[in-house]
């Protein structure tokens, strides 16, 4: 095999520059991308002929003039100056990032308070491992826990009264869109308990 052909199935390396230092990004796992395809199927349909746009997993977005370039899993973007080319210039309204092992303390700490200074109006923060979402909304100037919603595996279930299985939330609302209703199933749609 030729020197191109070898150069051609290297794996690109993906970074985020994170308090100005460059952080490696492990490779997202299959639940990861499922959770993070989901999410984007549900947004791409409801945003479909409105001004505002979804960017996917690999969308750069800068903040801090040059001293944080990040690679949320997800964007809600409404107002079109801040796309350029070369990606995101500014505050989106939602970011969403997937926890995984090599990047969950930023999404936590870090990034959260840069989200939060530069005025992110919902922020969410989903695990496919806990099938969990953390709804963050802007209050204040603070990123609030608005809820958290689950998933909760069957054999939980079993184990939980008729009402305390109807109490649990199906479904949330994204702040931005009153209308856009999100089923938590949907989003886990296909995540299995083993990865």
């Amino acid at each position: 095999m030729d020197t191109f052909g070898n150069l051609a199935f290297q794996e690109a390396w993906r970074e985020e520059r994170i308090g100005g230092k460059f952080v490696m990004l492990s490779a997202p796992s299959t639940s990861h991308n499922r959770v993070s395809g989901n999410i984007h199927s549900i947004f791409d349909r409801f945003l479909r002929g409105r001004k505002c746009e979804y960017f996917p997993d690999g969308e750069a977005l800068y903040l801090e003039e040059g001293m944080e370039e990040y690679q949320p899993d997800g964007m809600v973007v409404c107002d079109p100056d801040k796309v350029k080319e070369d990606g995101i210039h500014g505050a989106p309204d939602l970011v969403v990032e997937v926890l995984s092992p090599s990047t969950g303390r930023y999404d936590r700490g870090h990034k959260m308070r840069v989200y939060e200074k530069h005025g992110v109006r919902e922020y969410w923060i989903v695990s496919p491992v806990e099938r969990s979402v953390e709804q963050y909304v802007l209050e204040e100037g603070r990123l609030v826990l608005r809820n958290a919603y689950f998933q909760y595996p069957d054999f939980l279930l079993k184990h939980m009264k008729e009402e305390e299985i109807a109490a649990i939330p199906t479904e949330f609302h994204c702040t931005l869109f009153d209308e856009l209703s999100i089923p938590i199933e949907e989003i886990f749609y296909r995540v299995t308990s083993s990865q």
